[in-house]
C-alpha cells in the first residue's frame, strides 16, 4: 500500500498537471483562419436565341438557363422567369407596351424599384447601355446585402419596355455571391445587347 495516493493528494496532482499543461499551451500563437466559401466552377459563356412566341421581343440567353412562364401568365403572358438552376438564381422579367408618354414613367418606376434596395445596399451604380437603333437600356448594380444585386431595363422608347431583376433563392451574402453576380451580369448584358423587337 506504500505507493497509492490518498484522494486529496490525487486531486492536487491532477490539478497541478492540468495547470502545467494549460500554461504550456498558452505559449502557442493562434491565427484565426478567414471565413471560406465553396469554390464555384463556371460554365463557358454560350448563348442561344430565345424567341418569346407571341410576345414582341427576342434575345439571347445562356445555354445553362431556362425560361418559365410568369405564375399569372393569363393576365401577363409576356412576363417570364429566366432560371439558372446551377446557381439557384432567377431573373424576373416583366414586359410593358409603351403608349403615348408611358416610357418616361416606366423609366422612373424602374429607377424607384432599384433604389428601394438602398436600405440594404452599400452602393448603386447606374450604367447606360446603347445597343444600336431601337435598343437602349440601363443596368443598376446594387452592392451589399440587397435582395436583388442587378436590375435593368431595355426599351425602344416608343413601343416596348422590358424590366428585369436578378434574385438568388438564398439569403443575401455579398462576399460569397459576388463571383456569381459578376458572371450572370455579363449574361444580362448580352441579353440586353441582343434584344430585338417584333
Amino acid at each position: 500500500m506504500g505507493n497509492t495516493l490518498s484522494a486529496p493528494k490525487f486531486y492536487l496532482v491532477m490539478v497541478s498537471a492540468l495547470m502545467l499543461a494549460s500554461f504550456s499551451a498558452c505559449n502557442e500563437t493562434y491565427t484565426p483562419k478567414p471565413r471560406g466559401f465553396f469554390r464555384i466552377t463556371f460554365p463557358k459563356h454560350e448563348y442561344r436565341k430565345y424567341d418569346a412566341g407571341d410576345c414582341p421581343y427576342s434575345f439571347e440567353i445562356p445555354v445553362y438557363a431556362n425560361v418559365s412562364a410568369y405564375h399569372d401568365s393569363t393576365s401577363q403572358p409576356c412576363w417570364k422567369y429566366i432560371l439558372f438552376p446551377r446557381f439557384n438564381a432567377e431573373i424576373f422579367l416583366s414586359y410593358l407596351p409603351v403608349k403615348g408618354g408611358d416610357a418616361q414613367q416606366y423609366f422612373e418606376d424602374a429607377r424607384t424599384l432599384a433604389y428601394k434596395h438602398a436600405v440594404k445596399a452599400d452602393a448603386i451604380d447606374e450604367t447606360i447601355l446603347h445597343a444600336g437603333p431601337g435598343v437602349t437600356g440601363m443596368i443598376y448594380d446594387i452592392g451589399g446585402a440587397a435582395a436583388s444585386s442587378v436590375q435593368f431595363f431595355v426599351t425602344d422608347s416608343t413601343r416596348n419596355f422590358i424590366r428585369g431583376a436578378l434574385y438568388f433563392n438564398v439569403p443575401p451574402q455579398p462576399d460569397s455571391l459576388a463571383p456569381v453576380v459578376a458572371f450572370l451580369r455579363s449574361d444580362i448584358e448580352r441579353m440586353m445587347l441582343t434584344t430585338t423587337w417584333k
